[in-house]
């Protein structure tokens, strides 16, 4: 049996940060959806905003979050990983579970910590959001289906992201930054449209390798277009809702529709390949950077 030497976890935990978990990607995620977030709903309420101390915590919290989660996946995915993807870190050995396991233990000592600074009922939405996580690959474990069956895996799994939607703006209205009103589903519907817009993207083409886990295999490549689509369209009637009583500026982040747009226009045209994603990926961008300078600039 192999032993690793303690002093080596570290260094092994960074490397797989590095490959897996891409901190300049997921970070500037996690960066950008809390500060549009936040920035939005404190400049809905006519507000001035700007980034407090407590931004901080909550964009530093939500990055963590999205780390557990990713290590989470890595363990839960291993079989399929094994076959499709026998490269990962945790097939080739890496990373073991046990590492793995210990990290996200420290992520939630950490978490509870820093929110316990902001509010209980932070912490506890923080808490929530790993321990749906957590739930899920259990669930995935007993249920063949949810594991299976692509839409119904998603229809299980994207809560976790609503729940940390829940966290962040649970925590404002916890700390009486914001009142709780109708902003808040409609914020975490824009968000949820920005979100599933790249998840159906990175996932719709026009062919599938056996095996291959794409929405388009389940709807075909038209139908997921058409949600790609829609996803989008969704996120850019939530900020015509949020935005259009507060005039011109309402127009940043709502340009940011020409991007799916083109997106579909090429897909639909070029009848072969997958969808162009990195115009998904620039639509998350460019939205949530939107709507961050527009809550800055009013």
């Amino acid at each position: 049996m192999t032993t690793v030497v303690v002093p080596q976890v570290p260094a092994r935990l960074g490397r797989f940060v590095l490959r897996m978990f891409r901190p300049h990607v997921y970070g500037t995620y996690g960066l950008l959806w809390v500060l549009a977030l936040e920035g939005s709903a404190v400049s809905a309420t006519g507000t001035a905003w700007r980034p407090s101390d407590a931004t901080w915590l909550r964009v530093v919290s939500v990055v963590l979050a999205l780390l557990f989660l990713r290590m989470l996946d890595e363990q839960k995915d291993l079989d399929y990983d094994r076959v499709h993807h026998p490269d990962r870190p945790l097939v080739t050995g890496a990373i073991t579970t046990a590492e793995l396991r210990g990290a996200m233990a420290a992520i939630t000592a950490l978490l509870v910590g820093l929110n316990a600074a902001l509010s209980a009922t932070a912490a506890l939405l923080i808490l929530a959001a790993l321990g749906y996580g957590v739930l899920l690959a259990v669930l995935e474990r007993l249920s063949p289906a949810v594991r299976d069956r692509h839409l119904l895996n998603l229809a299980v799994t994207y809560p976790v992201q609503v729940i940390l939607g829940c966290y962040v703006y649970g925590s404002l209205v916890a700390d009486g930054t914001v009142g709780a009103d109708w902003r808040g589903p409609v914020l975490l519907a824009l968000c949820a449209g920005v979100f599933l817009h790249f998840e159906f993207a990175r996932k719709t083409a026009w062919e599938a390798a056996d095996g291959e886990r794409l929405y388009s295999t389940d709807l075909g490549p038209r139908r997921s277009a058409a949600v790609t689509a829609g996803c989008a369209a969704v996120a850019v009637a939530c900020e015509l809702a949020l935005l259009a009583p507060s005039g011109p500026l309402v127009l940043l982040p709502c340009a940011a529709v020409l991007l799916p747009v083109w997106g579909t226009r090429r897909f639909l045209t070029a009848g072969r390949g997958t969808w162009p994603v990195l115009f998904a990926m620039l639509f998350i961008v460019a939205t949530y950077l939107g709507l961050v300078v527009r809550a800055v600039l009013l």
